[in-house]
């Protein structure tokens, strides 16, 4: 079983999370924020990812501490949880259509953090009001966190859509599915999939 369990405690946030890669879609996330809580739900449910998230954060000031500090441990549980990374596929994408909008992510797990990220939203917040929801601003940046601690290039894009519900939906599920089938162990490979024979940056 490839896991890993992050423990993270700072003055704005006192977050837990285990993912295990070799899942089977199964969630229990609580987060405080109600949007981003469906978002990992279906993240680990579209990905095969078991996932715990217990968050505790600043909610009183806002919801950025709180979601940039836990996709920074989801980020560095999966680094943890694909260890020397020996065999897996690398590089995968995946498109997502939720009814009208389309997304597109693509990623590659080849220890080099960067993050691409093109999609405009309509409204500033997704969800409830207050801490139930999501700033749509966030989003770029929880793709961002989540790929420096991956050490994973990510490029997502919102290729079109009205809704942005759909929208963030979409994305998320395309990134579920990207990582899902780039830490597929590739039996004919024994080795770090890359021709220089190591994946460091």
């Amino acid at each position: 079983m490839r896991s890993a369990q992050i423990d993270r405690s700072t003055k704005e946030t006192a977050i837990r999370l285990r993912l295990n890669v070799d899942g089977s879609g199964q969630a229990h996330v609580d987060t405080g924020i109600g949007f981003l809580d469906h978002m990992l739900v279906l993240f680990a449910g579209h990905g095969l990812f078991d996932l715990e998230v217990e968050a505790k954060g600043d909610l009183h000031i806002d919801e950025h501490h709180t979601a940039e500090d836990t996709f920074l441990c989801l980020g560095k549980a999966l680094d943890q949880a694909l260890g020397d990374r020996k065999g897996i596929v690398r590089t995968a994408h995946a498109y997502v259509p939720m009814d009208e909008s389309l997304a597109l992510v693509a990623v590659d797990l080849g220890g080099r953090p960067y993050c691409v990220f093109d999609a405009e939203f309509a409204t500033p917040r997704l969800g409830g009001m207050g801490s139930a929801g999501l700033g749509t601003d966030l989003i770029f940046h929880l793709f961002e966190s989540l790929a420096s601690q991956a050490r994973m290039n990510l490029h997502a894009a919102v290729l079109y859509g009205r809704n942005d519900h759909h929208k963030a939906e979409a994305l998320f599920k395309a990134l579920a599915r990207a990582l899902d089938a780039a830490t597929q162990i590739d039996a004919r490979r024994g080795d770090v999939p890359s021709t220089k024979g190591t994946l460091t940056a």
